[in-house]
């Protein structure tokens, strides 16, 4: 019967709040999982790899996105959208970046199916296309075939167009928002008429990165320069913001790259110069993913769950109603009324519980999902006029009047985004470590955290460590000094000051 259902779904809530999460120190993976699913952030795709981000992720994603949106269209940009398919010629006209992305592609080799009284569906054999189609990676390519139609004259420049979109990179080990077969970005390309302009939007576009990621998303990083090896597919420089997870890993958070004229000379897009010459166009490109969501659960989450700073926190106050009959919830209605109109009037997103499941449930529940504050009113709070807030941060109990609760919402949101971005700064100061020899280096990777030491700047002995520590060269920070500093393995003289850390 319908009520037995009901009652074994509860239940099923019930046992599952009861038993837990993994121990965050002692299984970080698996509770990074739970705290996915439990919170209702994300669920397994049909197709392995790909993964079905559920409402409340999506409006995290949401958040996330209209931040950047509005400070790329502040800086110039405007949006538009690409076709999700690209001619296989396309990737083949630039070496590096198809190089760079050909194990991971998928590709169309037909246009249809066909019943089969065996199989019951198959490919049609006589659907095969002349020339595979892939399904994008990321859109240069396709782009700049249009740009080739677009720009003809240096009034044409600068080109600054964003998308927002999905891309397909066949991974074979994924993890939901870190690393799925399928995810959503938005991806840059600017064409410019002058390398120096274009190195200029490259950096510029990295520093709205660091500004989305610190004052946003409470995630200290560091910028800085890709190496050679690990730079993007096709492009000349890479620069990255790099930031440092719960359990001292790196986490690549956001990239701008330098493409030079590697496109244009391969899509052959050339303007018409102020001194009627024929020249290149320079380029940009840069994207920031759905794996910033990962990356706030993994910098903030707790034994509890999510922690969501306020400021993209898709709720940012839980209203707790703790009643026994119809009468009580008519009384809460009409105490709260009023709270949530000046709430709303500010502009604080708020959501009122009126589940049937228990205070206790509740509670644990919206821990779980990390919303920020929680405020609980009951009969004896009307009596006397107050209600509790709960801080998910410090985990702190206010009693305030009723009068004064909007007010004191607002001071501890801020004080909560500011404490959650001191609080990850701390983590990784204290993480991160200047060695001078290389055990003390193999000590600290093993351990965990991120190693400031000198590099000679070769590749070899970039390889070399990553083939006996896994750890990578994060960034070239743009903070180095690699004054009177030796290369970590070859006692050399360093070219660079480099951050090391194992990542995802």
């Amino acid at each position: 019967m319908l009520w037995q259902v009901i009652l074994m779904n509860v239940l099923t809530k019930i046992i599952s709040m009861k038993k837990g999460l993994p121990d965050i120190k002692k299984d970080f993976s698996a509770w990074y999982t739970q705290v996915v699913n439990r919170a209702g952030l994300a669920d397994y795709g049909p197709v392995k790899g790909t993964m079905v981000i559920k409402p409340y992720g999506y409006q995290l994603w949401e958040n996330i996105k209209e931040i950047f949106d509005k400070m790329i269209k502040d800086s110039g940009h405007v949006n538009a959208y690409f076709p999700l398919f690209i001619p296989k010629s396309f990737l083949a006209k630039e070496a590096e970046h198809i190089e760079g992305f050909a194990k991971e592609c998928a590709v169309v080799t037909h246009t249809r199916l066909k019943s089969d009284d065996g199989q019951g569906v198959i490919v049609d054999p006589e659907s095969k296309l002349d020339e595979e189609i892939i399904v994008r990676p990321t859109s240069e390519t396709v782009i700049w075939s249009m740009y080739k139609k677009w720009i003809q004259s240096h009034r044409d420049l600068p080109l600054l167009i964003n998308q927002w979109a999905n891309v397909v990179r066949w991974e074979m080990r994924t993890r939901l928002f870190l690393r799925t077969s399928e995810f959503l970005w938005q991806e840059g390309h600017t064409a410019h008429e002058t390398s120096e302009e274009a190195k200029k939007e490259t950096l510029e576009i990295l520093e709205q990165y660091r500004c989305l990621a610190e004052n946003y998303l409470a995630i200290p990083v560091f910028t800085g320069l890709k190496t050679e090896s690990e730079k993007f597919a096709g492009a000349e420089l890479t620069y990255c913001i790099e930031a440092m997870m719960g359990d001292k890993r790196a986490l690549q958070a956001g990239t701008s790259h330098y493409l030079g004229q590697n496109f244009a000379k391969a899509f052959n897009v050339t303007f018409q110069t102020k001194d009627n010459k024929e020249e290149f166009v320079w380029a940009t490109s840069w994207g920031v993913s759905t794996r910033l969501i990962g990356a706030v659960i993994l910098t903030h989450g707790d034994e509890k769950g999510l922690q969501l700073p306020p400021k993209v926190a898709p709720i940012q106050v839980v209203i707790v109603p703790i009643v026994k009959n119809d009468i009580q919830i008519k009384m809460i209605e009409d105490f709260i009324e009023p709270i949530l109109k000046e709430l709303k009037n500010k502009k604080i997103r708020t959501h009122v519980d009126w589940s049937n499941s228990s205070p206790g449930y509740k509670f644990n529940d919206w821990e779980m999902k990390g919303v920020p504050i929680r405020m609980e009113v009951g009969p004896r709070d009307i009596e006397e006029d107050k209600v509790v807030l709960v801080r998910r941060d410090n985990k702190e109990k206010t009693v305030v009047t009723k009068t004064d609760s909007v007010n004191r919402i607002d001071m501890f949101l801020n004080e909560i985004q500011n404490n959650l971005f001191n609080k990850a700064l701390a983590f990784r100061n204290n993480n991160t470590h200047i060695v001078s020899n290389y055990d003390d280096f193999k000590k600290v990777i093993n351990e965990g955290g991120f190693v400031r030491c000198g590099w000679n700047g070769a590749k070899d002995t970039e390889s070399k460590i990553k083939e006996e520590t896994k750890a990578t060269i994060r960034c070239i920070p743009f903070d180095e000094n690699p004054d009177e500093l030796k290369c970590i393995i070859s006692g050399e003289v360093a070219k660079h000051e480099v951050i090391f850390a194992k990542a995802y």
